[in-house]
């Protein structure tokens, strides 16, 4: 299509040059392809003043185009502080809401922020930055709903205690089992979510308490597309982990049992993508 303005006379449209429109709607075309995606790091933080400022400066340095949002959970320590001091958005809970809720609450206002993809990083810096940013360029190339970073898909040499190992490979058998799918980390909080696993969460009045396994079987039963990639990740270098000791792994278990006990009755099966 080309404008032609004509002197005394009113401009008029007309196709004159076939070629011409095709040019103009290639480069229409790639204006709209070179837009920029909202990226939202997503970082919740209870007592993690020993090693949030290290995990603020890797993702500002291997991740520069994304935005970092962390969810002060109530911290006793000066987390806050350092986040802050280090120019990062900080939502802090007046009170302890737990993991999964500071989780929730970023993701909320990823959505009302109008991010395209969210990346659910930990604090305690055994997530990687630059893993992070592949995942995040796999879930957009094959516009996969969740992107999972597995320590196990690959031997990437992380040491992981034999219990854990254990309860892993359980959960990756009841996926199996129930939704026809292999993913070899189901207990990964590492994951890249576009925008439509965005809005399902925000909505989500009952975001579980451990969003694990229990949450990738109701998202693949209910039709979303999941696929994991090997992460390197790393141990953390201080303070304690939400499933130390001997009560909290137990409680774990129980927990998760029942809730994805609760999802094969509630969640009818629809039409996933299977490894078979």
């Amino acid at each position: 299509m080309v404008f032609i303005y004509k002197q005394g006379k009113q401009p008029c449209f007309f196709y004159e040059n076939w070629l011409i429109s095709i040019i103009i709607y290639y480069i229409i075309s790639v204006v709209i392809r070179m837009k920029k995606d909202k990226v939202l790091f997503v970082i919740p933080a209870y007592n993690e003043e020993e090693n949030i400022e290290k995990v603020l400066k890797e993702i500002k340095r291997d991740v520069h185009y994304a935005d970092i949002l962390v969810i002060n959970d109530c911290s006793k320590d000066h987390t806050e502080e350092i986040v802050r001091k280090n120019n990062v958005h900080c939502i802090s809970n007046v009170f302890n809401m737990r993991y999964a809720m500071a989780v929730q609450t970023g993701i909320k206002y990823a959505c009302e922020n109008g991010y395209d993809y969210v990346i659910q990083f930990d604090a305690d810096g055994q997530h990687v930055a630059k893993e992070a940013e592949k995942l995040y360029k796999h879930a957009k190339e094959t516009k996969c709903d969740i992107v999972i970073g597995s320590r196990y898909l690959k031997d990437l040499g992380y040491p992981c205690p034999f219990f854990r190992r254990v309860g892993t490979k359980l959960f990756e058998k009841i996926i199996k089992i129930f939704c026809h799918k292999r993913i070899a980390d189901p207990l990964s909080g590492f994951q890249c979510l576009n925008r439509r696993v965005i809005e399902r969460y925000a909505k989500m009045g009952n975001y579980p308490e451990f969003p694990d396994a229990n949450l990738i079987i109701e998202m693949l039963r209910s039709g979303y597309t999941v696929e994991e990639i090997p992460a390197k990740m790393r141990l953390r270098d201080a303070g304690e982990s939400m499933h130390g000791g001997i009560i909290k792994p137990i409680k774990y278990m129980i927990q998760m049992f029942y809730n994805i006990f609760f999802i094969l009755i509630t969640c009818p099966k629809k039409k996933v993508k299977t490894d078979e």
